[in-house]
Formats: C-alpha cells, structure tokens, sequence
C-alpha cells in the first residue's frame, strides 16, 4: 500500500495510541479510553486496533503490562511480586501471576530469578499484518431500511439457534418473505475480541410495514441512512472475518474516508436460494461520515 499523507496521519493516530498505553500501563486503557485518545470511533476502534497491530486491544495492553512487569523484576533488586503486579495496572498480585505464568510458563519470582529473555522475546512478537489484498470496495449512499430484528445474545455457536427463530416468524407472519425482502444481519461487536456472553447481534428482514405482536421477539428495527464502504465477501459467513480485517487494515488507511459512528452491517445476498455455502455471497456494509 504507497505511503499517502493521509495513511501517515493514520498511523501517527495509532502511534499515538500505543505511547499513550506504555504512559499509562496503571491506568485505565478500555477500547473506550483508547478510542478517544485516536480520535476514532468506538464501534470501530477494536477492529481498526486489531488490524493495526495484529492482535486485540486487550492481548496488547496485557502484554505490555506483562513487559514492564518483567522488566522491574530484572532490573530493580528488591522489587517485589506485589510491586510489580500494581506498577503494570494489575488489580491483584494474584491476577499478575496467572497472566505471567500463562505467558511464560513459569511465576515471576521463577523469572525474576532465571529469566528466560528467548521465550520472552518471543512472548512481545507483535504481529503486524504486512500482506495487501486486492479489493473491490465501492463508496454508496444507503437510504433508511426498516427491518424486523430479532436479537441473539450470546455465544456465537449459538447464533444458528436464533436464526431458526426468525426463520419461523418470517414464515408464521409472512410480513418479510425471504423472496421478496433481504436479509441483514448486524453485529454488536467483534466475536474475536468480546467475552461471548457479551456478543449480540441482530438477525433482520426487511419490512414495509409495522411489525405485528408476537411472542417470538421480534421488533421494528431501522437501519439509519448514511455513505458506506461496501465489500463483497464470497464464501461461509463464519469466515466473514477474513473480508472485514482488510478493509480497516488495507483500504481505509489510505482512503481519506472517516467511520461513522454505528455498527456495520450485512446483507446476506444468496439467502433463499440453492447456493453451495461456500458460495454465499454477503456484502459488509462499513458506515462513513
């Protein structure tokens, strides 16, 4: 990807997150801390974050957390477990010491007395993704939809459970019939990063008109109208991942483009027909200002 003014601002935006992290180890470094420090939007900042740095924000705080730990234990005699634990933003010594032996596989007065610097090199390998991927994305201006949503939350492995759910209501109340009306799908965070219980997502078919009582859960729903990045992906929908990454990673760095603050969204384009699933195709709606 060339080097633009506007990817060089990008990444001075995220240089500036990950000091401000290292300045800030004890403090308080929640996507919603750290989002306000880049200047990007919430909804977006954990992808944008993962893309960046190869891992989640939650794995790079605990990491560098872990680095100083291990450092202050090396280098300052006398520096205790607890000392270390509380500089690093540890809530309890015994917190640090799962984390660090999970990470090294030993405790950290094991480490602070023998420490092994090849495992813990390798242990502060941060990824950085460097391949770039051709791809179609197309900038659109979305009208408003109305949509009937139906709202899992939960595990991700139990999303299909939901989606059988809606199926029944779509076929009971014939109101958004699978021929004539799309489907969309809109995630409430990103599976690969949040606690699963903690995962929600909307399963929706569009309406033209109120959606009728019933004992299922379904509700109106409205999808607001606004410029999106639009990206095709082709293939199972469990891997949808694969198509989301790059245009955070890749294209919006050097876009010029701003996200808007609101979930992405999917329309599922081969839903209702005989289509192999690994031949689906979905198109990944990314809001823009």
């Amino acid at each position: 990807m060339a080097d633009t003014p506007t990817l060089t601002a990008y990444t001075k935006r995220f240089n500036a997150v990950l000091a401000y992290i290292d300045a800030n180890l004890e403090g308080d470094l929640s996507v919603k801390a750290l989002s306000r420090v880049a200047n990007f939007s919430e909804f977006h900042f954990h992808r944008q974050f993962s893309a960046f740095t190869g891992v989640p924000v939650s794995r790079y705080v605990q990491l560098m957390r872990l680095r100083r730990a291990a450092h202050n234990l090396t280098a300052r005699p006398g520096h205790t477990v607890l000392e270390a634990a509380f500089d690093a933003g540890f809530e309890s010594p015994e917190a640090f010491s799962r984390a660090f032996r999970r990470a090294f596989g030993n405790s950290p007065a094991a480490f602070a007395k023998a420490p092994d610097w090849k495992h813990w090199h390798a242990v502060f390998a941060i990824p950085h993704f460097s391949r770039n991927i051709a791809m179609q994305v197309n900038i659109v201006e979305c009208p408003r939809i109305r949509v009937a949503a139906l709202e899992h939350r939960g595990a991700p492995s139990q999303l299909n459970a939901s989606v059988q759910r809606f199926i029944q209501w779509r076929q009971q109340s014939g109101q958004s019939p699978v021929a004539s009306s799309r489907t969309f799908g809109i995630p409430y965070g990103n599976p690969d990063t949040i606690a699963p219980e903690d995962f929600r997502f909307d399963i929706c078919g569009e309406i033209h008109e109120a959606v009728a009582p019933n004992d299922i859960g379904v509700r109106e729903l409205v999808i607001p109208a606004g410029r999106c990045a639009v990206v095709r992906h082709v293939g199972a929908t469990d891997h949808v991942g694969e198509t989301i990454y790059p245009v955070y990673r890749d294209w919006l760095p050097g876009s010029g483009e701003e996200l808007r603050d609101a979930p992405l969204y999917f329309e599922y384009l081969s839903v209702g027909t005989d289509v192999p699933q690994a031949q689906w195709q979905t198109d990944v709606y990314v809001p823009l200002r």
